[in-house]
């Protein structure tokens, strides 16, 4: 197969991505990846705010193309396609990136290639690391979490979920909740180094119940409650602080390990020949996450991968690769390609968070 060169752009929360990546599927290169984070500007409300976000994108995605093809070295006419988030995530970041591309597609005349952002995390493996299918994706972030079953670029089956709040979100409600900067990851994760996990006993959810599905609302609203218990005079003492975050942590990793045990064992019944867990989104760069992980993969006799972390979080490599996996099988759209808020990977399991008009949110 000849290689294709793709230019790719993602928008779907609050960083503006795009990046140019050749090759053939499971053996590419990332040219260029240019990334806009927005923390500065939803740092004061505490989390993304998406009409900001919304606007956001729109100033600044044909800034990131035109650095993201100038660093590749490259113009547009020496683009194979135009890869682009389509969903899911929030609705005005993702018309950004789709009007974007549609406009791209048609000045140079490119095919149009709308990814799932879901896809572009789940594939990321076989950018990085040229991973065969099929194999396990854990995909851990702000907005998702998800054990998927991976055999092919359209081919994906949960295997198990959050039935509410993803690990990344109560990561960033609970450095709200304890007055650490966003974003709440990296500043829980800090802060627990210096804490004693052992201290507050939070639960861990679900661990009772058979499968592989995972929920961490109530963590959240434990860690609250305990909190409000250890509180002086409305003041939380710095040892209070670093323990709560080390004890909070710690439940997230334990649930995190037992129910990737559980997905594993699900996986292994096909016997793959060179069996994978991959993980991927932001919440992977998290230290005491991966090395739960690592000892699981290194007890069941699993390979262990997890890409860079500029390719962990949200970026346009891996909507780039995405969309070349998809148009080297032939796949593409046209101008009434639409954003998607809600667009879940595997189609045919049910809804986990509910649905309504626009469907089932994962």
């Amino acid at each position: 197969m000849s290689q294709l060169t793709i230019l790719g752009l993602e928008s779907s929360c609050d960083d503006t991505g795009a990046a140019v990546v050749r090759g053939t599927p499971g053996d590419a290169t990332v040219l260029s990846s240019v990334v806009e984070g927005q923390n500065s500007l939803h740092e004061a409300f505490g989390g993304v705010v998406p009409e900001i976000a919304a606007r956001a994108h729109a100033e600044r995605i044909d800034v990131v193309v035109r650095h993201a093809l100038e660093r590749a070295g490259i113009s547009l006419s020496d683009l194979d396609g135009v890869a682009v988030t389509a969903g899911p995530g929030l609705i005005g970041g993702v018309m950004s990136g789709v009007m974007c591309a549609k406009g791209i597609a048609i000045g140079a005349g490119l095919p149009l290639i709308g990814v799932n952002h879901l896809a572009g995390h789940a594939l990321t493996p076989r950018l990085t690391d040229g991973v065969a299918f099929p194999y396990l994706m854990l995909l851990v972030s702000g907005g998702h979490c998800q054990f998927l079953l991976v055999r092919g670029p359209e081919d994906y089956s949960r295997l198990g979920g959050t039935i509410d709040d993803a690990p990344g979100e109560a990561f960033d409600k609970t450095a709200r909740l304890l007055a650490l900067p966003q974003p709440g990851g990296p500043s829980v994760e800090a802060a627990a180094l210096d804490g004693d996990p052992k201290r507050f006993r939070f639960p861990r959810p679900l661990l009772d119940r058979p499968g592989c599905d995972m929920s961490f609302s109530g963590l959240k609203t434990a860690l609250l409650r305990t909190r409000d218990e250890v509180m002086d005079d409305n003041r939380l003492k710095a040892s209070d602080r670093v323990d709560l975050c080390a004890g909070f942590q710690a439940a997230v990793v334990d649930v995190l390990v037992e129910k990737t045990r559980r997905a594993l064992a699900i996986y292994l019944q096909d016997a793959p020949a060179v069996p994978v867990l991959a993980v991927a989104g932001g919440v992977a760069a998290n230290k005491a996450i991966r090395a739960g992980l690592e000892t699981v993969c290194d007890q069941m006799s699993v390979q262990f991968t997890a890409p860079p972390l500029a390719l962990c979080t949200d970026n346009g490599a891996m909507i780039a690769y995405a969309g070349l996996e998809r148009f080297a099988g032939g796949a593409q759209d046209d101008m009434t390609l639409a954003a998607r808020p809600r667009w879940p990977l595997d189609q045919a399991a049910a809804g986990m968070l509910g649905g309504g008009k626009k469907g089932p949110k994962a």
